[in-house]
C-alpha cells in the first residue's frame, strides 16, 4: 500500500493512542469516549466544525415519507429500504447507547429525550421539526400538544425574525390536530452605543443581571395568561441553564429557546462543553491544523503530517479517526471535471453516479445524486475499497464523511455523527 498523500519531511513527532482528524460532533464524540477510557488522544482540526453553525439538537431520524414519531421503531424499515445508509451498520441498540452516553455528559447544558419519541420544535423559520434529543432550554417549545406561543424579538439582533417564524408556525399542520396560536412581542433592551449585536453578544448580555432585569420588566407587562414564551437561543453561553430557570421563575410561565440563523449559540455551548471535558481527561485539541500528508506501512497508518507555522509535525498513533465532514466542511471536494475526492487520505469515494449519471437534479430541492457521495465503511467503521476490504486496518471514518445518507432530508445529521463517533471509539477499544 502506498502512502495516501505525498510524504513530508518529518521535522518533529508526537505519539498518541488515537489521532482524531476533525472537531465536529462526530470527532469530538470519538475523542471523548477514548479519553474517558484512559487513551492518549489528539484532535487535529483546521476549524471548529459544524457545531457553530447548526442547532444543537440531536436529530436521529426525523422524516421517512413524512415526520417520524418514534425513531427506534422506524429505523429497521428505513435501513431495509436504504441498504447503503450508514445506519445499516449502526444497530438500534448502539444508537440508544450513544444517546444515553451523550445525555449523561452534557453537564450544565442538560438534554432531554430518547430514541423512542421525537419532539416537535419550531425552527428559526417556523417549521415544526422532529428531533430525538434537545437542550432542556428548548423543551417547553414542544408543539405536539399545541398551545399559545409568544415569540420575543430583540432590537439589534439580525439573526432572528420572530414575525416570520410566528406566521409560518401558525400555518403549520401539526399531528393529531394540535392547535397553535402565535404572536410576537418586540423588545428594545439597553444596548448602549451598539446598534447591531451578534447572537453571541446577546448571550453574554443575558448573563448580566441588569440586562435580564430590563428584559423581564418590559416583557412581563405585555404577556397574556397561558402564553408560552419563546426567546431566540441567546440565553447565555456558560450559564444558559441558570438564565433560563430565572426567566421561567420570574415570568411565571414556561420559557424556551428557538434556534437562530448561524452562528449557533447552542452549538457554541455544545462545543465548549465537549472540548472542556476532553481537556480535563488529558486530550489535546489543536484547532487551525491542516493534515497535509500521511505515513503508512502496508495496510496500517503510522502517522499524519500537519502543516504548522514553523515546520511540519507528524502525529503518530495506533489508530486514527477521520471526521472531516462532507462537502460543506471540505472533507470532500468536487473538482471542475466532476471528480469527487476525499481530501485527507484520498480514500475511495462511494455513492457516486456512473460516468453518464448527473450529479445534480434540475430543481434546488431535488435529492441530488451527489448528496449520497462519501466514504463507504465496514462494520468497524473502517473505510473500504471497491472490494469491501479496509484501506487501512487502523483508520475509522465517521460523521458527514460517510456515504449513503442525506441528512438534510432525513433529519439525521447529528444523530449519525454521534452514533458513528461512538461506534468508532467502541471498535478501537475492542482491539486496544
Amino acid at each position: 500500500m502506498t502512502d495516501a498523500r505525498p510524504r513530508l519531511a518529518r521535522a518533529g513527532a508526537a505519539d498518541y493512542d488515537t489521532v482524531v482528524i476533525g472537531a465536529g460532533l462526530a470527532g469530538l464524540t470519538a475523542a471523548a469516549r477514548l479519553a474517558e477510557a484512559g487513551k492518549r488522544v489528539a484532535v487535529l482540526a483546521k476549524g471548529v466544525g459544524a457545531t457553530h453553525l447548526a442547532p444543537a439538537t440531536i436529530d436521529v431520524l426525523g422524516y421517512v415519507d413524512g415526520p417520524v414519531d418514534n425513531p427506534a421503531q422506524a429505523l429497521p424499515e428505513f435501513t431495509t429500504a436504504n441498504p447503503e445508509h450508514p445506519y445499516r451498520l449502526l444497530s438500534v441498540e448502539l444508537l440508544r447507547a450513544s444517546l444515553d452516553w451523550f445525555l449523561t455528559r452534557m453537564g450544565d447544558h442538560g438534554y432531554r429525550g430518547s430514541l423512542d419519541e421525537n419532539f416537535l420544535v419550531p425552527t428559526a423559520v417556523g417549521v415544526a421539526k422532529p428531533t430525538a434529543l434537545l437542550p432542556e432550554t428548548m423543551a417547553a417549545g414542544d408543539l405536539r400538544k399545541g398551545g399559545r406561543f409568544v415569540f420575543v424579538g430583540l432590537r439589534g439582533l439580525k439573526d432572528f425574525f420572530p414575525a416570520y417564524l410566528a406566521d409560518n408556525l401558525a400555518r403549520a399542520s401539526l399531528p393529531g390536530g394540535a392547535s397553535v396560536t402565535t404572536r410576537v412581542v418586540e423588545l428594545a433592551p439597553p444596548l448602549g452605543d451598539a446598534r447591531d449585536v451578534s447572537a453571541a453578544g446577546f448571550a453574554r448580555r443575558f448573563e448580566q443581571a441588569e440586562f435580564r432585569e430590563s428584559v423581564v420588566v418590559e416583557l412581563e407587562r405585555r404577556l397574556m395568561p397561558g402564553e408560552i414564551v419563546g426567546f431566540p437561543a441567546v440565553l447565555g453561553l456558560g450559564r444558559a441553564r441558570e438564565v433560563w430557570q430565572e426567566l421561567e421563575r420570574r415570568l411565571g410561565r414556561p420559557v424556551f429557546e428557538v434556534p437562530t440563523l448561524p452562528p449557533s449559540v447552542q452549538g457554541l455551548r455544545l462545543f465548549e462543553t465537549m472540548t472542556t471535558a476532553l481537556r480535563r481527561k488529558g486530550a489535546r485539541l489543536v484547532v487551525g491544523s491542516t493534515v497535509a500528508g500521511a505515513e503508512s506501512s502496508g495496510n496500517r497508518l503510522e502517522g499524519v503530517v500537519t502543516e504548522t507555522a514553523g515546520r511540519p509535525l507528524t502525529y503518530r498513533a495506533r489508530s486514527f479517526v477521520l471526521a472531516t465532514g462532507g462537502f460543506a466542511s471540505g472533507g470532500l471536494e468536487l473538482d471542475s471535471t466532476g471528480k469527487i475526492r476525499e481530501t485527507v487520505f484520498d480514500l475511495p469515494v462511494a455513492g457516486v453516479p456512473g460516468a453518464k449519471g448527473p450529479l445534480f437534479g434540475t430543481a434546488y430541492f431535488d435529492e441530488h445524486a451527489i448528496s449520497r457521495a462519501g466514504v463507504a465503511i465496514d462494520e468497524q467503521m473502517r473505510p473500504v475499497d471497491g472490494k469491501d476490504d479496509p484501506v487501512y486496518e487502523n483508520l475509522h471514518a465517521v460523521g458527514a464523511t460517510l456515504s449513503g445518507a442525506v441528512p438534510w432530508r432525513e433529519a439525521s445529521g447529528n444523530g449519525l455523527s454521534l452514533a458513528s463517533g461512538y461506534a468508532a471509539a467502541s471498535a478501537i477499544l475492542e482491539v486496544t
